[in-house]
């Protein structure tokens, strides 16, 4: 029962400081790379208060519910789009031992419980009764599905390699030479799930200039803070699912108790590149979007689960 709890807490601090963390970076990274001035600034020394500025503004704002809403599918958005992404992260091994619940399914469990975070844009879009928001949530729609599939084809390379569906018996079979032998379902992975996170250069579903913020139009306060949160969630769940299946999750130099740090070191270098990825390439139009996903992805995904199988078998 003790131990029960323990790993209910660790995972419960771990999803309520690592999002915020990656929130803290993107203000910082965007700043350097941007040259923006403001989140430099609140609190003296490098801007550290800035996430906290953050907080009291949307403490302070009015949560609103518009009048031609529906109010029970408006307000359980976005503990749908937040709650999913906790779920996931409690199966995710920081270490031998080092996990909230080791399941012989992992790798099952985390996409699967992924795409459900998705449900919350989509119930956010049309729960507004707002055109906009319902038009970035049928984007969000067509979004999921083109991507989700090479997702999946992606991941299962890694699992048909490993021999398991396994997280944890993932990152025990990984070899250093993985790197090469799965670069390509690593790319096609990493690509994936920026589009069902709906992160910049895959932001058309709340596309400002288009669809005024698409799903999220009419949320304020907490609210929107929700939202804003499960992105950065959704950050550390990729993270650390591409660090688990394709960096070697706890494998580096050294005794296997200090693995928990290269999985974080890890875990770190992933969420920046999510944010360098989000400063350095401007939004793809629809159409682009849906020929990269079916035309680029889903043939390299499906190449490299057949490669896989034939290496599998050979070697």
């Amino acid at each position: 029962m003790l131990e029960f709890v323990v790993r209910v807490v660790g995972v419960l601090v771990a999803f309520l400081v690592a999002p915020l963390l990656v929130g803290q970076a993107e203000h910082k990274v965007m700043a350097h790379m941007q040259s923006r001035l403001g989140p430099m600034y609140a609190g003296g020394f490098h801007g550290w208060a800035q996430l906290v500025a953050d907080g009291v503004k949307f403490v302070q704002k009015e949560s609103v519910v518009p009048a031609a809403a529906d109010k029970r599918v408006f307000e359980w958005a976005p503990i749908v789009a937040i709650l999913p992404y906790m779920a996931a992260l409690a199966a995710i091994p920081l270490a031998p031992g080092v996990v909230g619940a080791d399941l012989d399914s992992g790798l099952f469990f985390v996409i699967a419980v992924m795409s459900i975070g998705v449900l919350g844009s989509l119930m956010a879009g049309w729960g507004s009764g707002n055109k906009y928001s319902l038009l970035g949530g049928l984007r969000v729609a067509a979004q999921l599905m083109s991507y989700e599939l090479p997702f999946v084809l992606s991941a299962a390379s890694v699992a048909v390699a490993a021999g398991s569906l396994s997280l944890t018996g993932i990152a025990h079979a990984w070899n250093p030479w993985w790197l090469l032998w799965q670069l390509p379902g690593l790319v096609v992975f990493f690509i994936a799930g920026l589009a069902e996170l709906q992160r910049p250069p895959f932001d058309m579903p709340v596309a400002d200039s288009e669809v005024i913020f698409g799903p999220y139009t009419e949320y304020t306060g907490l609210r929107f803070a929700m939202f804003l949160l499960a992105e950065y969630a959704g950050i550390v769940v990729l993270a650390g699912l591409t660090t688990v299946l394709f960096l070697g999750g706890w494998s580096g130099p050294g005794p296997e108790s200090i693995g928990w740090i290269w999985t974080l070191l890890k875990v770190a270098f992933v969420s920046v590149v999510v944010i360098w990825v989000r400063v350095s390439f401007p939004r793809m139009r629809a159409d682009q979007l849906q020929k990269l996903a079916w035309q680029g992805l889903v043939p390299v995904a499906l190449i490299q689960l057949a490669l896989t199988g034939i290496g599998v078998v050979v070697f």
